[in-house]
């Protein structure tokens, strides 16, 4: 029998986790399957338990459980622990092991698929949630310039910036006029509902990227605000998808797939 792997969230049936791990076996000539596990909301751990223990080999864990899969696991990886979030579970001879692999897909999509150099950078990272967290001490690992965390609530930024030993800069939107940088990542739930972050104009540096987490067909607000304040490169998260997939399976298995060849597929079917 095939090992069993799954995506957890609710909603789940939207995720395109399953056609990127499936893509991945297939490369690798591993012997797995990989579905959707759809939670109920005050429910995580039963959910979890219950695919354990019926052979579940690991979990990817998606919106709104990965603050309860970082409390579920009982041995954690260093980026989990700096995330305070888990979005993978490996179940192996008994223990639970939570590891983030977010922050490392983000990494790897901008350094390895756009050929962004981070080192040197000036990089604003928009938010102070769970999806900010995560990347932050990836980001800081690539060397930048500075790293700057506007929210709209600047208290909240900045004890997120505190809790990362004031390595980076934090305040509110408002705080970034007349400043310039060259990598702006829109980590909000903004684009979701269709809104844009108060961001001023002016601060896309000549060649800029900007990144948006959320994806789809459509251009985000933030990505098309971008566009018109000339930014140079403009990206959504499809790529961070992929390649935080591919850390999860070198998690569970031990190999590294080639996410460029699944992006490539993924962005066929998104335009088709």
């Amino acid at each position: 029998m095939p090992d069993q792997y799954a995506v957890i969230g609710n909603p789940v049936d939207h995720s395109q986790s399953p056609l990127i791990h499936a893509a991945f076996a297939r490369q690798t000539g591993e012997d797995l399957e990989y579905g959707r596990l759809l939670a109920p909301k005050d429910a995580f751990c039963a959910s979890a338990n219950d695919f354990r223990t019926r052979g579940g080999r690991g979990l990817n864990v998606t919106l709104p459980f990965k603050g309860a899969a970082f409390r579920y696991a009982a041995f954690l990886s260093e980026r989990a622990s700096a995330a305070q979030a888990v979005n993978t579970l490996k179940f192996e001879r008994g223990v639970i092991f939570g590891d983030n692999t977010d922050g490392a897909g983000l990494v790897n999509d901008l350094t390895q698929n756009l050929g962004r150099v981070l080192s040197g950078q000036r990089i604003l990272l928009l938010g102070a949630g769970g999806a900010a967290r995560g990347v932050i001490e990836p980001l800081l690992q690539q060397q930048p310039a500075q790293l700057t965390l506007a929210n709209r609530t600047p208290d909240k930024a900045q004890r997120l910036a505190r809790s990362f030993g004031g390595a980076l800069e934090a305040g509110d939107y408002a705080a970034l006029a007349g400043r310039q940088f060259d990598v702006i990542v829109n980590a909000t739930s903004a684009s979701l509902a269709g809104e844009l972050p108060p961001l001023p104009p002016g601060v896309f540096a000549r060649g800029a990227l900007a990144y948006d987490m959320m994806y789809g067909k459509a251009e985000t607000p933030f990505l098309a605000f971008a566009r018109s304040q000339g930014a140079a490169r403009l990206a959504d998260g499809l790529g961070m998808l992929v390649e935080q997939a591919v850390e999860s399976f070198f998690v569970w298995r031990g190999l590294r797939p080639d996410g460029a060849a699944v992006l490539k597929q993924l962005r066929q079917l998104q335009n088709a």
